[in-house]
Order: structure tokens, then sequence, then C-alpha cells
């Protein structure tokens, strides 16, 4: 008559530890709450006024200058992605794909670096792991977070340099045009996300928010203000151009070079804005014209279509899908081998 007493204690053992186990989604909760605290935040604010100025001040001067050409441009392909990609001479021929490569990154910082070292200068650190939570949902949370408020202010954004771009031109944009803004916005996305997972590893890594935020900023502005000039030097120095030799040598050395300027995120991200927004892209790292672009006043047969496009540069978004997770995988690993104390 003890059997079925004794069977039955591994099942109620098991049951306890189950109700004991903390629960799966706690990553949610933990996103739910950093996304609330973003939204509500003056950094959204000020971040969102300032991407906003920047994206539609470019808008507002090229659709001036696109209208008073109104007939000369009649008829244009594509001529809805001018808003993006054109720039005015009005304001030194910036454009809005331009200005989102400047200070996309600064948006992915602004909401990473003091993710963690916050809570533990703080001192919730330690309390928020005493809660019934995985460890590893309060990295994943964050991350999250952030994606979820990069993609809420890009595509609010986009969506109003887009209508009020219609008003301006009295065009209805095609359903190309619209899925290549569309994929401009994913990309737009990855490429800050990549910026976060910096931004994240950094908080895990420094202590300090202060010291973070100095070097996430630095590491950004050096990156976007004189890696364009220090890259270049140093892939001519690693990689020389052999000048005396045959044409495949010259070819070989000249197409390492390309391969090499493509280490920086910012290149990266630029290789799918060109191919992306300007349909009579033909090559960004081609073997035809050593990695040169086809201008806009080069017209091709056809222009490309979305999915040609997409393909011409899904070696750059494939690397850079994996630079934002060994970046993240590096701020996860990290973090769950710190030393947490009360």
């Amino acid at each position: 008559m003890a059997a079925p007493a004794e069977s039955s204690r591994p099942d109620t053992r098991r049951a306890s530890r189950r109700a004991e186990r903390a629960p799966s989604g706690g990553w949610r909760t933990i996103a739910a709450k950093e996304l609330a605290d973003h939204v509500g935040s003056i950094r959204f604010v000020v971040l969102l006024l300032v991407i906003g100025i920047a994206a539609i001040v470019p808008m507002y001067f090229i659709s001036s200058d696109i209208s008073g050409a109104a007939p000369t441009l009649a008829g244009a392909p594509a001529l809805f992605l001018a808003l993006f990609v054109a720039g005015s001479n009005t304001i030194g021929g910036m454009a809005t794909v331009s200005f989102a490569a400047l200070l996309v990154p600064l948006v992915g910082i602004s909401f990473g670096f003091d993710g963690i070292n916050s809570e533990r200068s703080q001192g919730t650190l330690a309390r928020l792991l005493a809660q019934p939570i995985h460890r590893d949902d309060i990295v994943n949370g964050k991350f999250v977070a952030g994606i979820a408020v990069i993609t809420l202010m890009l595509t609010a954004l986009v969506t109003l340099v887009s209508a009020l771009g219609i008003m301006r031109l009295g065009i209805i944009p095609s359903a190309e045009e619209v899925a290549r803004v569309v994929t401009w916005l994913a990309a737009t996305v990855l490429y800050a996300s990549f910026w976060l997972a910096f931004a994240l590893l950094l908080s895990v890594v420094i202590r300090g928010a202060a010291s973070a935020a100095l070097v996430g900023f630095g590491t950004w502005l050096g990156l976007i203000l004189f890696g364009q000039f220090l890259l270049p030097v140093l892939a001519n120095t690693v990689f020389p151009q052999n000048t005396s030799g045959t044409a495949n040598d010259f070819f070989a050395s000249t197409t390492a070079q390309q391969l090499f300027l493509r280490i920086s995120p910012a290149t990266l991200y630029q290789d799918i804005v060109r191919a992306v927004m300007n349909p009579a892209t033909k090559s960004v790292l081609g073997a035809g014209n050593l990695g040169q672009y086809v201008s806009g006043q080069e017209q091709l047969p056809s222009m490309l279509s979305l999915d040609q496009s997409i393909l011409l540069v899904w070696p750059q978004i494939v690397i850079l899908i994996a630079l934002t997770v060994a970046m993240f995988a590096l701020a996860y690993v990290l973090f769950l081998r710190q030393e947490v104390r009360a």
C-alpha cells in the first residue's frame, strides 16, 4: 500500500521544481518597462526633434528643386526616391540618407550606453536579479526595447517625410518605390541595432555611464568623420597597388583594398543604401569596374528591380547582421560572467 505514495513523490518534487522556475517570458517584462521609460524620456524627445529636422530640411529643399525643374524631370523613373537620395545645393548637397548615415549611430548609442551600468550604479541591478527572472532576460529585454524604440522613431520619421513629400510634389509613389523605402528603413534599423549592441557592450564593460557615453560617441565620431580618410590610407598601406605588375595583380590589389574598406559598418550601410535607393546602381563592389559606382547620369538600358538590388548588396547585409550579432553576443556573455553584488 505504500508503493503508490512513494511513486508520487518524484512527481511532486518535479512539480515543485517547475513552480520554482523563473518565468520564461521575463525578457518581455523588462522590454516593456524599458520601452515605456525610453518613450517617456526627454532623451527620446530630443533625438526625435534632431533626427526629424535633419530629415525634413533636405526633403523640403530638394522637393522645391524638383518642382522648379518639373518640365525637365517629367517622366523620370523613381522620382519619389529623389526625396531621400538627392541633395539640394542650397544646403551643400546633403541628402536625407546622408543625414541618416551620420545621425542614426547617435540614436543607437544614446539608447544603449547606460543600459547595464546605470542599473549597477543605482543599486537596482541586484534587486532586479532577485526577482523570478533569468539573468539573461535583463540584457535581452534591454536590447529588444532599444530596437523597438529605434524602429518606432525611424518609422514615424520616414512616414512623415514621405507624406510631406507627396503633398509637396503631388505624386504618388509606385509599389516598387514604397518597397525600396521600406527596405531602406529596415537596413537603417539594422545599422542602428549594431550601434545599440556596441553601446550595450560598453555599458557592460565600463562601470560609469559617462565614460561609456564618451567612448561610444568618440568611436562614432572617429569612425564617421575620420574613418573615411584613415581607412583608405591604411588599405593602401596593407594592400599597395602593384602598378608595375600585370593587370591581374593590379586588379587583385584594388579589389583587396575595396574589401578591406568594408570592415567599417558605415561603409556597409552606405553600400546598401546606394543599391536599394538608386535603381540605376549597377555595381557596388563589382569585378568589372573595380568597385566604382554608376552615377545617376549614366543611364542603364533598364532599371534594376528591388530583388536584384538586394542581391547586389546581399554580402554587405549578411556582414552587417553578423557584426551586430557578434557585438550583442559578446555583451551577453560578458554580462552573464560578471559578478553582481548587492
